[in-house]
């Protein structure tokens, strides 16, 4: 797989945005959070999401220029009309806001509507953890439908990710879930290669289990909550959760969405601990208990030491800053093609690293 520098890959998914039709500050923003999700290892929300974009800027689905539209603003809280903008820029922009703001108020909660996809979640935590902040966001798209009720065989949710970061002294915890067994990225990617979940996380239209991700792209399955067939209702009542907190919250939902190809909702909120018992008190336990899990003693089916979520993350961002993103050859191959399309000339960084794979 090619091996790219941080800065030559965001140059060049922002310039293959820009010369599709997305403003500049709203291709630099788009192109450094997909570039930060492959970095934290979420390859398929990194990227190889920028075909979809280039395609979802030709047909309309996403817009690329203007602003968002205020809802309300109360100073502690605001919500905004997306206006099908790329949802990375509406978060970076609603995340800065919100910390901005909660110096004076503690706490700053939003939520957006109408927002093109907002890419892996946990791609925005670094920036306020380094800052000692607190973040939590999650998301749905009620114009669409994945996950049935729990008990149910109707796809009527959607995976709804809720990710959330905390500062420690050194790397941050930073928690990124699916309220679903898997994402619908996921679902798609393994049924347009014919492969097959490793599983059973997905039920067919008549609600038996299935392991054939086509049952719910092409036939009308549905993908199970988290926990699975035993005990997924603990993930129905997750995503039941981040529905009606950006979606209630925001006024836009499933109860005035029509079906489409994309429209999510999002809830977000930032915490300075400094308005609670302060940053120092607050790192006392983070250290603590993150410490106390790494220093667990591992299960025979573990390998090395425990992690605490984020550890990963972090260790593939270190070695991506000093080696360069690793981009998998069907995605540069497809990239590529996609700027050559633009009659973009490929840097001669990329260009090696093309030839090279």
């Amino acid at each position: 797989m090619p091996l790219i520098p941080r800065e030559t890959l965001t140059e060049f998914a922002r310039t293959l945005l820009s010369a599709a039709g997305m403003e500049t500050d709203k291709a630099e923003v788009t192109a450094r959070v997909l570039v930060e999700g492959d970095m934290i290892g979420h390859e398929t929300h990194g990227v190889g999401l920028l075909p979809w974009y280039l395609d979802a800027l030709a047909d309309g689905s996403l817009n690329g220029a203007g602003d968002y539209e205020i809802v309300r603003d109360k100073g502690a809280s605001f919500v905004w009309d997306g206006r099908l903008l790329p949802g990375a820029w509406l978060l970076t922009r609603a995340l800065e806001q919100a910390a901005e703001r909660v110096a004076d108020h503690g706490t700053v909660t939003a939520a957006i509507r109408n927002t093109h996809h907002t890419c892996a979640l946990s791609a925005y935590m670094r920036e306020l953890t380094d800052r000692g902040l607190i973040v939590q966001i999650s998301c749905s798209n009620p114009a669409a439908s994945r996950v049935a009720p729990y008990g149910g065989t109707k796809p009527l949710l959607t995976p709804n990710p809720i990710a959330a970061g905390f500062p420690t002294s050194g790397d941050p915890v930073v928690i990124d879930v699916s309220s679903s067994i898997t994402t619908t990225t996921m679902t798609q990617t393994l049924a347009k290669a014919g492969e097959r979940f490793p599983e059973a996380w997905a039920l067919t239209a008549t609600g038996e289990p299935t392991d054939d991700p086509r049952e719910v792209t092409e036939r009308g399955g549905s993908l199970l909550p988290l926990g699975g067939a035993l005990k997924g209702h603990k993930g129905y009542g997750l995503g039941l959760m981040v529905e009606l907190l950006g979606q209630g919250l925001s006024g836009k939902g499933r109860a005035n969405t029509p079906p489409g190809p994309l429209a999510q909702s999002v809830f977000l909120q930032v915490i300075d601990p400094e308005a609670f018992a302060g940053i120092d008190a607050f790192r006392e336990q983070s250290d603590w208990l993150a410490n106390a899990c790494r220093t667990n003693p591992p299960g025979p089916a573990t390998r090395g030491a425990v992690r605490v979520p984020g550890d990963s993350a972090s260790r593939q961002r270190r070695q991506a800053l000093q080696q360069g993103v690793q981009v998998a050859e069907g995605v540069w191959t497809s990239l590529a093609a996609r700027a050559d399309g633009l009659g973009l000339a490929l840097p001669e960084t990329l260009a090696l690293a093309a030839n090279a794979s």
